[in-house]
């Protein structure tokens, strides 16, 4: 299977005089890690005995915990009025 990936003008200058090969090699090692990411996602999340309102919950909490941490780190810097 080919793919067509057209480099932006602005990244091709940036990034020098790379031949067409070496960016093939470059995107094919991109997507085949993002791939493997998004593989192993999949594992974890087909594992989950989750509910997704669990996992929604879960994340609500985490979030609500990271921002009292960092208002309380306000707070002792004296950053919030």
């Amino acid at each position: 299977m080919a793919i067509i990936v057209e480099v932006p003008q602005d990244m091709r200058e940036e990034f020098g005089n790379i031949s067409n090969e070496k960016w093939q090699l470059l995107f094919s090692k991109y997507l085949r890690e993002k791939l493997n990411e998004m593989q192993e996602i999949d594992n974890i999340v087909n594992k989950s005995k989750m509910t997704e309102e669990q996992a929604e919950k879960l994340a609500n909490e985490v979030s609500l915990s990271i921002y009292e941490k960092m208002r309380d780190n306000l707070d002792a810097k004296g950053g919030r009025r």
